[in-house]
């Protein structure tokens, strides 16, 4: 095996891959990525049996062959490298061998480990939808924060995606709050289609969070190639493949959670009413992260009281002309959903005291986007 490629086209696609790598493992093979040296390209394939990836990059290719080697040494070498070209060159012994890397006066030599050993990611089937990457982006953005992390919840540790034929929706929860965002019709004009009836999917949280740094790269690019398969997810951009396990199991039934008659409305801009929950925060109970917000004729009051820290108080003009009431909230909660929304005004709804609050931005586009939370006792 020898070749050599541009350390620019070589860092991208070896920084794409980290994300996966398994760094504390019982199988010392799952640190390592797969280099396969194919007619005029190297190939890069990184997984921790959960989430796999494989994406390729331009090389000069003068001897075929392949090798899995440490992915964070390899990465963490290949950065302080300057000079343009890098050239690999493969000493092979039993069970693996050595590879060689030079650039300019630079040279290491690691160990590797022979491809048998790394695990076989299954071949992507024929594509079963198109998706737009800039609206896939957005709609995980939008979403991830509220996908549970008690592995215990074991459905809650995803996103459900929902395709039909015309429109996309992406929903999270953990439970205590709801993130749920829909497309409308236009979208089918950016890049989305060949979805017939309906298909849900639940993409954990680990695939959503490398899913978004791929589109990261992509997002203004061709469409993202979508499939499954009875245990994976495939995305495909461009030389780009992510592959998921899939999770089985039944999502909550998340429309029975969406607000009906919140008639109690008032809007506020973003960072106004961020900055303000920011501040109120400091002086939450430290357990809680509990805060009040209390709706009164032309203005909204925010306030936190800690058993130590003391209490502050935050008034901010709002229109509203309805009764007063206070209703309380987990703060962190309320400052993922603005880190999220965006510049603008944001609309609160509320019903009671005791039923759940929604916002969302008060002026909708194509991406319909609301956020429920459950309150908390004041």
């Amino acid at each position: 095996m020898e070749f050599s490629v541009q350390r620019t086209d070589f860092l991208r696609e070896l920084a794409l891959s980290q994300g996966v790598v398994e760094r504390k493992t019982t199988i010392p093979i799952l640190s390592n990525i797969l280099l396969e040296v194919l007619t005029d390209s190297v190939r890069i394939t990184a997984t921790d049996l959960e989430l796999g990836i494989r994406s390729s990059c331009p090389a000069k290719v003068k001897k075929g062959g392949s090798i899995t080697v440490p992915a964070k040494k390899l990465l963490d070498y290949v950065r302080q490298l300057s000079d343009d070209e890098i050239k690999f060159k493969l000493s092979e012994t039993a069970g693996g061998g050595s590879l060689q890397v030079t650039c300019g006066r630079s040279h290491v030599r690691m160990a590797g480990m022979a491809k048998d050993s790394f695990p076989v990611l299954p071949d992507m089937a024929s594509k079963m939808a198109t998706l737009p990457p800039a609206i896939l982006a957005q709609m995980i953005a939008k979403t991830i924060f509220a996908i549970s992390s008690e592995e215990s919840r074991y459905t809650l540790n995803a996103a459900l995606l929902i395709l039909k034929p015309e429109t996309m929706t992406m929903v999270a929860t953990d439970g205590h709050r709801l993130a749920h965002i829909e497309s409308d019709d236009s979208v089918t004009k950016d890049g989305y289609g060949g979805v017939s009836g309906e298909l849900r999917v639940l993409i954990p949280k680990k695939a959503m969070t490398e899913l978004s740094k791929l589109l990261g790269e992509v997002a203004e690019g061709p469409a993202v190639d979508f499939c499954k398969d009875d245990n994976h997810l495939f995305f495909r951009m461009g030389q780009r493949l992510l592959i998921s396990r899939m999770l089985s199991g039944q999502f909550p039934n998340y429309e029975a959670v969406l607000p009906k008659g919140n008639e109690r409305t008032v809007a506020l801009e973003q960072d106004e009413i961020a900055a303000a929950v920011r501040r109120v925060a400091l002086f939450s109970d430290e357990r809680s992260h509990s805060i009040r917000f209390q709706l009164s004729t032309d203005e909204v009051k925010i306030t936190a009281t800690g058993s130590e820290a003391g209490e502050s108080e935050e008034t901010l003009p709002a229109t509203y002309q309805g009764p007063t009431f206070t209703i309380g909230f987990n703060w962190q909660y309320l400052l993922d959903f603005f880190a999220a929304v965006g510049a603008g005004k944001v609309s609160f709804e509320f019903k009671d005291e005791q039923s759940a609050g929604q916002i969302r931005p008060a002026a909708e586009d194509k991406l319909k986007y609301r956020y429920v939370v459950m309150p908390m006792r004041v």
